[in-house]
């Protein structure tokens, strides 16, 4: 059972990463857009983390 489960899996993340890595018609990939926008995103995710730590620091406060 343990071997039928590793080969599942193993052919999942094979797939997985051929169909990240797949090249479009532009010549992009979802691999080179996600690296494209990992700034921005870490970005938004920073700001959102200041403002929560803002509010809990108001909230402490009262």
């Amino acid at each position: 059972m343990g071997l039928l489960r590793s080969i599942a899996i193993g052919a999942a993340v094979a797939y997985g990463v051929s169909y990240i890595t797949k090249k479009r018609a532009d010549g992009t990939s979802l691999a080179d857009e996600l690296v494209d926008k990992a700034p921005e995103w870490f970005g938004k995710a920073k700001k959102y983390g200041e403002e929560a730590l803002e509010t809990v620091k108001e909230r402490v406060k009262s």
